[in-house]
Order: C-alpha cells, then structure tokens, then sequence
C-alpha cells in the first residue's frame, strides 16, 4: 500500500474486512449476499488516546455487536432489519466507549451484504430494485421525512452511466507526480487534502494549482480539511488567503466545495457563521447517525457526503433530504479507499444511483488494485470497461478519466464475480 496521509495520520496497511450473509425469502428462495469495507485506522475513531490498532480493533468490536443486533425476529424488510438494529447498535457500542461513527461500521457492511442477497433471491440488479424500493426504504428514522413520497422519489432517481473520477492529491503526494499523471490520464476533477495551517495549505495549494492551470485548463477541485482546523475563524483566515492570493485565482474558480474542516466534537456546535456564505461547506466525520446532516444544516453547512462504509441507507436519505430541502442543500461521493471488487464496486453503484457526477476514487492509488488475488481475472471478466490489466495487475480502469456503471446492473449489489471466500481468515478477537 503506498501511504496516504490524512489530517496528522498516515497510513502504511489497512486490513479489509468481508461480511457474507445469507438471506431467505418465504415463498421465493434464498442467496447468499456480500461485501467488503476498509478498516481504515484513525479515521471512525480520532481519540488521540487510542493506537491505530486499537481504532481497528474498534471496527472489529462494532461488526461483532452489530451481527448481535441484527439477530432480531423484528425485521419486516431489509430497511426495518436495519432500524430495528440501529439504537440497539449504538447503545452496545456506547457501552464499550466506541464512538458512533465506528458504531456505524458493522451495520454497513451487514447492510450491504443483506441487501446483496435479497436482490440475488429477487433476480433483480441494484438500480432496478433499489428505484422499485425492494429494501422497504421509510422515514422511520429520519421523522423530518415525515409526509415525503420516498417510493415517488426513488422511483424518480436517473440512474448515471458513468461516474467521474475526482482524484485525490494526498499530503504526500508529489505536485510533480500529479503533472506525470496527468500526462497519461484524463482527469478533470480533483480533491486535494488540507493540512490545518493556512500559510502551509495556500503555499501547497499554489504548486498544486499550477500543475492543473497548466495542464487541465478546465477542472473542478474540492478540499478537504479531515478536521484540522480550529474554528470558523481560522477557516476564515485561509479563505482570505485564498481569496487574495493572484496564484490561486483560477483555482478559486473552480473550487466547488469544503469538506469538512473542524473536528467533528465542535462542528456541529458551532455555527459557520459568515465564512459559509463565501463558500460551500459539507460535513463527513460528523456524519455519524441519521441526526447528524439536520443539524449541520442548522450550524450553516449545505452538504453531506456518501460513503457505504457509514451506511448506503443513510446516503439515501440524505439525498432525499436534499430533494425535500431544495436548493442549495447537495451530497458528495467521498472515498474511504475502496479496494478493487465488492467495495469499490458497490459504491460507485450507490454513488451512481444517487445521480452524483463524480467520486473521489482514492483505493486505486493508495492499494494495488486486487495484486495478485486469485479472483481478479473473474472481476476482470466480469465488468468490462470497469477493470484493466496494467503491469500484469488487475485495477480500475482509471485512464478514460470515469467508470461505467452499466456493468454493474447485474443480480445482486453490483457483482457478477465473488471473492476466494475460502481463502479469507476468520475476524481477529480483540
């Protein structure tokens, strides 16, 4: 894995972790169904207390109690087995001193793996069953959709047939090595990480602006700030920067959004005040429950970013809400590095459904796509046009700039092709 730096971390190996269930149906059959989400250390669980083992440690505990709260007889469809389980989740992870963005972990990927195998007993593809609202999608955990046609507005979803790639220029990363790539792909949207110093991002952000002025032209950025950033007035402090500096110029242009910059503890308890009407804010970290876009509203934030690995029903209700708010209220297709097969595939498939024009697809740079896994010449077979073999490996096809999405309408959640389930290991105990 080559190392990504976010906010103060940087990560050298993530393990990933696979969750299959198996899903029946009375009267029509059983399937079972899978996925696969990153253990990414020290992004659910910032507690600068706890090792980035030990955070990891934490996604394995949250699984654990999440297959313990889904063992319910309450569930009347795969939406309600995951209401049902939802307070029941957050309270045991509570209990343990897990926060609620690592509760959210376990569910996600049973979530998944459930709805894979419902769509596999119904034959149906994703977007089909999903626009036909086969998983039972309601309000009963987001009362502020109370009275909202949600069969009506997913039925309404224009599904993408490509999703463009929004390429993530890390810490480390070389502003010369972003020249050298974009002499060989065609990339026009970008996501640039922030380090929480105003002088040291702008100088940065200058190299950076350089190298696409130069070589793209016609671009779109974003920033991320992975919570390095105090408060309001030091986002202030960087946007007068921005807003003065004539390197920055053409950059500022373009620039679409910021992603969030304070820490998740004080961002929602703080109002943005005047800084987020000069430019849009959205809310990742502190995207932690169905509670948590609501109330960045409240404080002046417009955005909320989807990630499977917080829960693909959350991501659909926010986009709902965003139907029922209007304008200028948007969701953004971010990355947790989504490694090549069940994750990254099932992602852009969410991010596709949701009718998002671009995602961050950051798995493909930080991981060598499947190197070397006995199943990739399935993956690769399978989906066309969404694969490619380069250097003797299997990754995403990257070079067109964008991946297609027809080829995930397939039975099931986005997958004609399975991992090797008997070569994976059993989850650690803590």
């Amino acid at each position: 894995m080559k190392p990504f730096r976010f906010g103060s971390v940087t990560v050298e190996a993530a393990p990933q972790a696979f969750v299959r269930t198996l899903v029946h149906v009375d009267g029509v059959g059983e399937a079972w169904g899978g996925t696969a989400e990153m253990m990414m250390p020290k992004w659910f669980d910032k507690n600068p207390d706890r090792s980035p083992d030990e955070t990891v440690d934490g996604l394995r505990r949250s699984l654990r109690l999440a297959r313990d709260a889904y063992r319910t007889d309450r569930a009347d469809t795969a939406f309600g087995h995951h209401a049902a389980a939802y307070e029941i989740q957050r309270a045991a992870c509570r209990a343990a001193g897990l926060p609620d963005l690592t509760a959210a972990y376990g569910p996600a990927l049973i979530d998944k793996a459930v709805l894979d195998g419902l769509l596999r007993v119904l034959n149906t593809d994703f977007f089909t069953g999903m626009r036909a609202n086969r998983a039972g999608i309601d309000a009963r955990l987001t009362p502020d959709l109370a009275g909202f046609d949600l069969d009506g507005f997913l039925a309404g979803l224009e599904v993408r047939t490509s999703v463009a790639l929004r390429h993530t220029v890390g810490l480390l990363d070389d502003p010369e090595a972003l020249r050298d790539l974009l002499a060989r792909e065609r990339l026009g949207r970008f996501k640039i990480k922030l380090g929480g110093d105003p002088s040291a991002d702008l100088a940065r952000l200058a190299a950076i602006a350089g190298v696409l002025d130069a070589a793209t032209g016609d671009y779109r950025a974003t920033l991320d700030g992975n919570e390095q950033y105090a408060d309001a007035a030091a986002l202030a402090a960087f946007l007068g920067g921005l807003e003065r500096e004539p390197a920055l110029a053409g950059f500022r242009g373009r620039l679409l959004y910021i992603e969030q910059p304070v820490a998740r503890e004080r961002a929602l308890e703080a109002p943005l005040g005047a800084v987020a009407e000069r430019i849009p804010f959205i809310i990742d970290e502190s995207d932690d429950g169905y509670d948590a876009f609501p109330r960045a509203r409240a404080a002046g934030y417009r955005g909320v970013s989807s990630k499977s690995c917080k829960g693909l029903y959350k991501a659909i209700l926010n986009r709902a809400r965003c139907a029922a708010w209007g304008a200028p209220h948007f969701i953004a297709a971010e990355d947790l590095t989504c490694q090549a097969g069940l994750a990254v595939q099932q992602d852009t498939a969410l991010v596709a459904l949701l009718g998002i024009a671009d995602a961050e697809r950051n798995g493909h740079q930080y991981g060598n796509g499947f190197d070397g896994a006995p199943e990739a010449d399935a993956f690769l077979d399978a989906h066309p046009g969404f694969y490619t073999r380069r250097d003797g490996i299997v990754r995403l096809a990257t070079a067109g700039g964008s991946l297609p999405t027809e080829t995930l309408a397939v039975p099931g959640f986005a997958s004609a092709a399975q991992p090797r389930w008997d070569r994976l290991s059993p989850l650690q105990n803590e």
